[in-house]
């Protein structure tokens, strides 16, 4: 694992393409959280693409907030990342498997800046449970989506 980064993957048993829209329709986001902090959108496209921005209703240690986030990283099918105030990022990467489904890597990248901050106040740990979680609950999403 790379210095000031936490990244989990999955396999999830679906196409990319299907995953990829998940992560990037904010209104989607609630569903597969995994870390207990992600409300309802409360502005924003209804689906991301590059330097979209979008805010959150978020809820932290049973402490309410929004937080407003621009998109920063983008390629379609593949990968999307965004940041919010704070200069850390979340990161989506897909890879489609030579058979079938699609590794699916999500990173919390706090290598820009604020890196002494976030391993003090405990977030990579945090956000490394956070991660395991939402990744297991994507491929639940994911994998029963369009199925009835």
């Amino acid at each position: 694992m790379a210095k000031h980064r936490v990244s989990r993957s999955i396999t999830v048993n679906a196409p990319a393409e299907r995953v990829f829209d998940l992560v990037a329709t904010p209104s989607r986001h609630g569903e597969f959280d995994g870390s207990g902090t992600v409300g309802a959108p409360v502005f924003g496209p209804e689906r991301l693409s590059g330097d979209s921005r979008f805010g959150m209703d978020m809820r932290m240690f049973g402490v309410p907030y929004r937080m407003t986030n621009r998109v920063v990283e983008f390629e379609e099918g593949r990968l999307i990342a965004w940041r919010h105030v704070g200069p850390h990022r979340w990161r989506y990467e897909l890879e489609e498997l030579p058979g079938g489904g699609t590794r699916v890597t999500e990173t919390f990248d706090y290598a820009h800046g604020l890196a002494a901050y976030y391993v003090l106040a405990g977030m990579p740990a945090r956000n490394a449970r956070g991660i395991e979680a939402t990744l297991v609950r994507l491929k639940a999403v994911a994998e029963g989506a369009g199925r009835d």
